[in-house]
């Protein structure tokens, strides 16, 4: 992730109840092409993408940079969860300079309906807070997406405003740790 500064990535795994939140590894490669072959994934995010595109795309060790975790359960990945910079140019900001972190998260199918997106998201936001403290972290989710929507009250945004793009209704929210700027 773009901004970091001074975070060191990667960071230790992070452990709870069921999962473990680590940076990529070769073994990965399989399910992050998965992943984004999915059409059930893809059809929260655009699409799925070829699979033979994939499999000559992706490298050896996907996603292995600043602000992305794999998602693991029992020693397999599941999912990712990400922090990325939100581009100044996109509808929804909470800072008058932009480049908020923003939170993003994708399971493959036979992970969803368990908690887990759920479970690693809060990972995920608690190591932020201590790495970041008082940083703002937003998340957009089309209005539609009745899961996205009830993930981003459990995991305590607050809607900030609701815009079109991607061609469908945007929810955009706001995730602020108690821990004040340094």
């Amino acid at each position: 992730m773009t901004g970091l500064a001074p975070v060191a990535w990667p960071p230790a795994p992070i452990r709870t109840e069921r999962l473990v939140l680590r940076p990529s590894e070769a073994r990965d490669r399989t399910a992050f092409i998965e992943l984004f072959a999915s059409a059930e994934v893809g059809a929260h995010l655009g699409g799925a993408r070829p699979r033979a595109e994939l499999e000559r795309m992706v490298p050896q060790v996907p996603g292995r940079r600043p602000g992305l975790f794999v998602i693991d359960l029992d020693d397999t990945m599941i999912g990712v969860v990400t922090f990325d910079r939100r581009d100044a140019e996109r509808p929804g900001h909470v800072r008058p300079d932009a480049g908020e972190a923003e939170l993003g998260y994708m399971l493959l199918p036979e992970a969803w309906g368990r908690g887990y997106a759920a479970e690693a998201c809060a990972a995920a936001l608690g190591w932020f807070s201590d790495a970041l403290p008082g940083d703002p972290v937003v998340l957009r989710t089309r209005t539609a997406d009745d899961r996205a929507m009830r993930l981003a009250t459990k995991l305590g945004f607050t809607e900030v405003e609701r815009f079109e793009e991607y061609g469908a209704e945007q929810w955009f929210g706001v995730w602020r740790s108690l821990t004040p700027s340094r």
